[in-house]
């Protein structure tokens, strides 16, 4: 590919100034993210002592530990994760997601272990400094600006790295040493994100399903195309008949285990006398493990089943770049995720001393593109599509285009 100089120059003046809205903030998310991997071995030591109970004698029964449950939660439990060790307390939960509350009950003694509530940890700090810059709604929307922004730093950021003339080892693949620090910091930035662009952009797919604009964007498009969750899979529509008692917590748990459903087991209550059982896994390292199936809890029949297969193509998509982003996928995702958040760091810093070093005093050292260059229609239908997927991204750039037309006019009048 044969570069456009004057073409190179517009592209690096865009990929500085997304750089200077956006490094400081991607230095917080990538440092923010590296410490939340380590969320299960900061937590666990912690928690073990509500997590766990020391074997002693018979264990009583789960209709038992949960009327335990329901006396002594705040609120009143919904569903209950099945347990899997014989020293496992039994954890009763209410809520979803940041919302979740658990409850452990011993299963020899009956008595309450602790609770855990998600919003009273040091990593809920974490993961909220990480997802909204600990600003609620304002901050998320920071962050998915910011986001945005990064798909622009990145290929922007290739264009400029490609070279103009011929190849050489390098100044493209290996940073040069011998010829000052400002060479070396430059390199350093510009060859760590080619190596890790592909992945940047896939972590970048990961973590925008969380936020507010694209994210209820992307969730509206599944409910049009009908690629989310099948209607079936929540099991509110599902009715059971009441034909006398139901069936004890303990059955139907006997029930989920027959299933021999991997990763953690959720038996979520009926909702009424009319409700029914729905249990499911989440099995993040192999998504297509996962199922969803509602048992009548007069009879223990199965009403309906779902298969990972049932889901559509964008949750499935959707699901995986999210397990991606979190290292779920097995140790070497968790060490690539690792890696590639320290590379985001040093890349961001590098940049930043790169910027220092090259910056004259009293100016903001933002790259010259000729007056008489103009952009192509190839380059403004990107920007056009972008700026539609990416709503916030699109905004930002008209203010930042305003900007420049009225400094242009002021300059010349």
């Amino acid at each position: 590919m044969k570069k456009n100089k004057t073409l190179n120059q517009w592209l690096w003046k865009w990929h500085f100034i997304a750089g200077l809205i956006s490094l400081p903030f991607i230095i917080i998310l990538s440092i923010t993210g590296g410490i939340y991997l380590f969320k299960a071995d900061y937590e666990t030591p912690r928690q073990q002592h509500i997590k766990e109970a020391i074997q002693n004698g018979n264990t009583i029964s789960l209709e038992e530990q949960r009327k335990v449950a329901n006396a002594n939660a705040s609120k009143k439990p919904n569903a209950m994760v099945l347990p899997t060790k014989s020293n496992q307390a039994t954890e009763f939960t209410s809520g979803r997601f940041s919302h979740k509350k658990s409850i452990y009950i011993n299963p020899y003694s009956g008595e309450v272990t602790g609770k855990i509530n998600p919003k009273d940890t040091d990593m809920f700090i974490i993961r909220k400094l990480h997802g909204e810059l600990l600003l609620s709604k304002f901050g998320t929307k920071i962050v998915e600006l910011i986001a945005s922004w990064m798909i622009v730093l990145i290929l922007t950021g290739l264009y400029v790295w490609w070279p103009v003339n011929k190849w050489n080892i390098k100044g493209y693949f290996i940073p040069r040493t011998k010829e000052g620090k400002r060479t070396f910091f430059r390199d350093l930035h510009s060859i760590s994100g080619f190596w890790f662009s592909g992945l940047l952009l896939l972590i970048l797919a990961g973590g925008l399903p969380w936020t507010d604009v694209f994210g209820s964007n992307f969730k509206q498009l599944q409910k049009i195309t009908n690629t989310g969750f099948p209607a079936s899979w929540s099991g509110h529509h599902l009715k059971s008949q009441p034909t006398g008692e139901m069936l004890t917590l303990d059955a139907i748990a006997s029930k989920a285990k027959e299933y021999d459903l991997p990763g953690v087991v959720t038996i979520n209550f009926p909702k009424g006398p009319k409700g029914v059982y729905s249990i499911s896994n989440q099995n993040p390292s192999n998504l297509g493990s996962q199922r969803k199936i509602h048992i009548d809890p007069y009879s223990g029949n199965k009403i309906l089943s779902n298969e990972w297969s049932d889901v559509g193509i964008l949750m499935r998509g959707r699901m995986w770049v999210m397990s991606f982003h979190q290292g779920e996928f097995g140790p070497w995702n968790w060490w690539l995720m690792f890696a590639i958040a320290i590379g985001l760091t040093v890349m961001s810093i590098s940049a930043l001393i790169s910027y220092i070093m090259r910056k004259r005093k009293g100016t903001w050292g933002t790259p010259k593109v000729p007056i008489n260059f103009k952009i192509g229609y190839g380059i403004m239908i990107a920007i056009s599509i972008l700026g539609l997927v990416f709503p916030l991204f699109g905004i930002s750039l008209l203010f930042i285009i305003a900007f420049e037309i009225l400094s242009k006019k002021t300059k010349t009048s």
